[in-house]
């Protein structure tokens, strides 16, 4: 199977990058986009992240052989009703959500004579709206595609071979594990950005705002971080929330046996930790996910 008109509903950060990445490696598949937001459309349109941005999303979708939803994990199932009825049989509905037990769900209910294989291109930057998009954005990282048991094999082959091309490593795995997994390697680490810095402006009265004054690159890092979109997040944490909250569970034991080593004088327990994590750090250079200069290699786009 291959896609030959490709429809990406909500035109920020993922759904613009997507656009333009597909216009640049595959410029033989016809895009057409649609984003709620009338302003959001009229910038897409400027950028010509896809090549129709359409004024409605039935004018969006219509004859689409890949409908891939870029929009905030809460709102999928709301987005998925409105396509019901209104996608072309055989089609295959995808998307590009944090969260992927809930948005499978989600969109196996609203859409249950569409072939649904969500997918999670584990990219992103700090960035939201249609001028943060750009091609570049999948390269090298990794695409997790969720496919419910049964899912058809041409279709997951298409999927899978459709963001190779766009520079994405795939991988298959289990929606349940990946919300896991995910939980660790992303959404834990966001809530903690979220709540230091929100520590830190707390505490600004107090410092004479000495804390952003002085801030150092570690705490840049956080902020950094902590500026991601607050819909879309707030999504992922009540999206999935079990995983998290099991995770934030061993995070805050793992806090309370470093408290009590600091408490000790533990030099040892702390010395033999931070070798751990650096040696994390080395191995996540070493596979490509991530740049060893000052700068982590971040450039503006």
């Amino acid at each position: 199977m291959v896609f030959e008109r490709v429809a990406i509903v909500g035109l920020g950060l993922l759904g613009g990058s997507l656009g333009l990445a597909l216009g640049e490696h595959c410029p033989e598949i016809a895009t057409s986009g649609f984003d709620a937001d009338p302003d959001t459309r009229a910038r897409a349109a400027e950028r010509k992240l896809v090549g129709t941005v359409a004024s409605t999303l039935d004018e969006a979708v219509a004859d689409a052989d890949l409908v891939v939803l870029c929009v905030p994990v809460g709102a999928m199932g709301a987005v998925a009703r409105e396509l019901s009825g209104k996608l072309k049989p055989g089609a295959v509905v995808s998307d590009v959500g944090s969260c992927k037990a809930s948005v499978q769900r989600a969109l196996s209910q609203a859409l249950p004579e569409q072939i649904v294989i969500p997918a999670h291109p584990v990219a992103g930057t700090e960035q939201s709206g249609p001028d943060a998009g750009f091609a570049a954005l999948f390269q090298q990282r990794w695409c997790i595609l969720t496919p419910p048991e049964g899912a058809p094999e041409e279709q997951l082959s298409a999927l899978t071979q459709l963001w190779e091309r766009l520079g994405a490593h795939v991988e298959t795995m289990d929606a349940q594990h990946h919300d896991l997994v995910l939980a660790v390697t992303s959404h834990l680490p966001h809530l903690i950005a979220y709540t230091i810095v929100g520590t830190a402006s707390d505490l600004e009265d107090v410092t004479q705002g000495e804390v952003i004054k002085y801030s150092a690159g570690g705490f840049r890092d956080f902020t950094r971080i902590a500026a991601s979109d607050p819909t879309m997040w707030r999504d992922v944490f009540l999206n999935n929330k079990d995983a998290v909250l099991e995770m934030l569970q061993v995070f805050s034991e793992d806090l309370t046996r470093l408290q009590r080593a600091i408490r000790r004088d533990d030099g040892e327990a702390l010395f033999d930790l931070f070798s751990r994590t650096r040696a994390i750090r080395r191995s996540i250079i070493e596979q490509g996910q991530d740049d060893a200069r000052p700068d982590f290699g971040r450039k503006d786009h």
